[in-house]
């Protein structure tokens, strides 16, 4: 009798173990994006992904949602509204500090890297009716910023403001998101729109079908020297023939894009984070052309200002690569 409770007893043992993580147990973490038509939504979403994959044996569950950008998600951060964020590493270099659209709020010693993804390429894309041919020209021009809260937009005041172009100096400063970008411009109700993205991207694409126009070369002695004063910054090209009607090289700069955490969030949760990319990097690189060329040391070298998360460190660690 004894021997059989006792079997009894390791079965039920076993079949516990084996049980999936009930509801109850799940812990759920967010992961503040973009636009849903930009590269930071395919970002965040594509983590998700795989981690909700293996959610049943490490107990979290994860939601990308849509936000303001960059800025916006840094904010989030630091109230703990959200878990992660996917931001300009010119951003997270300034809220790690407390400088430029953070100097209110005052450096956020909490901010964690976690890794950085593709370059996030500044990009000027006018109508070719519009008689904008370089930077100085959008002077006097309706041109599109970004929406307030977005990396993008604020990306855009620095190269305005290293132009010697004033936002009141446009005779229009829309302020419109990512996915309103490419209509605007292609009914001609702005000439212009600044945007920094990792290419091809959607809304970019969109515009370049729809409607007649040119890529501006964002280049020049403003460029270089504001690329080289900076730690943030990197030359950066869109290849010959990504869009339609582009058939030589552009030439620009920009920040990386990158994955940013707080040390409120678990170490476990980061852990597992990483981990879901990383166990997965083939089919992750697979997603957009984007990501081809993503190298796994580059990622936790390049554009990690802010310190590693303890979480991300452990994984990196157990890979080798640090």
């Amino acid at each position: 009798m004894r021997t059989k409770l006792l079997a009894a007893a390791c079965g039920l043992a076993l079949m516990t173990a084996a049980l999936p993580v009930q509801a109850e147990e799940q812990k759920f973490i967010t992961i503040g994006t973009a636009g849903v038509t930009g590269m930071y939504y395919v970002v965040g979403n594509s983590i998700c992904k795989f981690l909700n994959r293996t959610s049943d044996d490490h107990g979290y569950r994860c939601t990308a949602q849509a936000s303001g950008g960059s800025i916006a998600n840094l904010n989030g951060i630091a109230a703990g509204d959200m878990n992660f964020g996917t931001v300009q590493s010119d951003w997270q270099y300034h809220a790690l500090h407390g400088t430029s659209a953070f100097s209110d709020a005052g450096p956020n010693d909490k901010l964690r890297s976690v890794f950085s993804a593709h370059a996030d390429i500044v990009t000027v894309l006018a109508r070719a009716d519009a008689g904008i041919e370089t930077l100085t020209d959008l002077k006097g021009k309706r041109v599109n910023i970004g929406n307030p809260g977005s990396g993008s937009r604020a990306t855009a005041e620095v190269l305005l403001d290293a132009i010697g172009v004033e936002v009141g100096d446009l005779a229009l400063a829309s302020e419109l998101k990512s996915a309103e970008q490419s209509a605007a411009l292609c009914d001609d109700k702005v000439d212009a729109i600044m945007f920094s993205a990792g290419h091809p991207v959607g809304n970019i694409k969109e515009a370049t079908v729809s409607c007649d126009t040119v890529f501006l070369q964002v280049d020049g002695e403003a460029v270089d020297k504001l690329v080289a004063e900076t730690p943030y910054y990197s030359k950066a090209d869109i290849p010959a023939g990504v869009y339609k009607g582009q058939p030589d090289a552009v030439r620009s700069y920009g920040p990386l894009a990158t994955l940013v955490t707080s040390t409120d969030t678990d170490e476990e949760a980061v852990y597992q984070v990483v981990k879901a990319v990383f166990d997965n990097f083939k089919r992750f690189k697979a997603l957009r052309p984007t990501f081809a060329d993503l190298d796994e040391k580059s990622m936790i070298a390049n554009g990690t200002i802010a310190p590693l998360h303890e979480g991300a460190i452990r994984y990196y660690k157990e890979r080798g690569w640090m």
